[in-house]
């Protein structure tokens, strides 16, 4: 019964990746919510928040990230975004350590999306240098990460 359960909150979880890439954010939101239903997992509920940034929905898509973040605390994708999130939201400094447990995180694939996003916080912040290490950082990880290139680009015409 379980091994069903699971084959199904996987189909629903694609599903919802699916209508959310085609902007269906209502129906990938509720994809998502049966899918988690079935079989909670860290994917879903990051994904989840994902879609309600799509809407602007911030304080929900926090909180979905957190339900991530219970279920597998290893996986960075959950404290990224709660870290761009709460940049969105005007809150760089709140962000930062968010990122740094991104960036630590054991779990991840793409380590240089809180790399990148700690640099936009310490821009924000106007810690240029310290932004300056993270896009670098960022750039070293994956050297055609274009946001990274660009925030660079910008920070070394500041910074002269």
């Amino acid at each position: 019964m379980l091994d069903e359960r699971v084959q199904l909150a996987v189909q629903l979880f694609h599903e919802a990746y699916i209508r959310q890439m085609q902007g269906e954010l209502d129906l990938a939101a509720d994809l998502y919510k049966q899918s988690i239903h079935l079989y909670p997992t860290p994917e879903a509920y990051t994904f989840l928040g994902w879609t309600y940034r799509f809407q602007g929905k911030i304080e929900a898509a926090i909180e979905e990230c957190k339900n991530a973040i219970l279920i597998d605390p290893t996986l960075g994708n959950p404290y990224n975004d709660i870290g761009a999130y709460l940049i969105e939201m005007g809150k760089p400094e709140e962000a930062i350590p968010w990122l740094e447990k991104a960036i630590a995180s054991k779990r991840y694939e793409a380590y240089h999306y809180p790399w990148c996003n700690l640099g936009r916080a310490y821009t924000t912040l106007d810690m240029f240098s310290r932004a300056r290490e993270c896009y670098q950082k960022a750039l070293q990880i994956e050297p055609d990460y274009v946001p990274a290139q660009q925030a660079l680009a910008k920070i070394h015409v500041v910074v002269q």
